[in-house]
């Protein structure tokens, strides 16, 4: 039996150790260069698409195409889909059925987001000089203070796996229903309190936040109170700067930030390959 030399052997440790890392970092693209056990974080397992649980859904993923505050397609959307736990999609499928009810269904704009779309995120939001979007997402904000002001950070809570960011459709109109502002817009206005109390529904049409003197109108605030109170009403927690952001509060996994892409799950497939 043949002895390894100590150097034979630090190189076998350090080419283990590069093939290891290499393998963890295409985990996001959906390309893995070699054969790994799979980490917590990497398996889809507990996950389900969205679609197949709430049928009524309509999607709009947004970060998979360009019209987003990035501007392009984000890292680790390898699909325009959305995944969730299955304990939150099977809340969500409540929600949808409440409001389908009442002349409404759910658009979803994302859900479930991989770490290295976050990471992307983060790394926009330090490069100053890229602003292609700022007239259509954040056009009184300064891009320096996306950081101080939350808006941007290094964790999300979508990369746990139960939460989305959602509006409702009309099905009368076959329209949006208005809610006085756009998704992933930057500043006060997106506060669930602009112009209003959402603890008791009241509008206030207190609009002293906005850096600009914008406003929304008793019918815009309305129709955000519906979409906050069916979420709450099936156990979604909302999140005090977006009117759009909602979390499961039993939400299963509240310390594991998943790395696999966003891309259609398929039976028996449930780990990132």
């Amino acid at each position: 039996m043949k002895i390894m030399n100590c150097k034979s052997f630090l190189l076998l440790f350090f080419l283990n150790v590069l093939t290891a890392t290499a393998t963890a970092q295409c985990a996001c693209c959906g390309h893995h260069t070699t054969a790994a056990a799979v980490s917590p974080a990497d398996d889809s397992s507990q996950f389900v698409n969205l679609a197949d649980v709430v049928p009524d859904a309509i999607l709009e993923i947004r970060y998979f195409g360009t019209y987003n505050f990035v501007g392009r397609r984000v890292d680790g959307y390898l699909q325009p889909t959305a995944l969730l736990t299955r304990q939150a999609a099977e809340a969500l499928k409540a929600v949808s059925d409440d409001v389908k009810a009442k002349g409404y269904r759910l658009k979803i704009y994302d859900a479930y987001r991989p770490q290295c779309a976050v990471d992307h995120f983060v790394r926009w939001a330090s490069d100053q000089q890229d602003t292609l979007m700022k007239p259509y997402f954040y056009p009184d904000l300064d891009k320096s203070v996306l950081f101080k002001l939350d808006y941007i950070a290094e964790k999300s809570g979508h990369t746990r796996g139960s939460t989305l960011d959602l509006t409702l459709f009309d099905m009368q109109t076959e329209k949006e229903l208005d809610m006085g502002g756009t998704f992933d817009w930057f500043g006060p206005e997106s506060h669930p309190d602009f112009c209003g109390n959402p603890e008791t529904g009241e509008y206030t049409g207190d609009r002293h936040q906005s850096p600009a003197g914008r406003t929304i109108t008793a019918r815009q605030f309305s129709n955000r109170m519906l979409l906050r109170r069916a979420m709450m009403a099936h156990g979604f927690k909302p999140y005090d700067s977006e009117w759009w952001h909602f979390t499961l509060r039993e939400e299963p996994f509240p310390d594991t930030y998943f790395t696999f892409p966003v891309r259609q799950l398929t039976p028996n497939a449930h780990t990132h390959k």
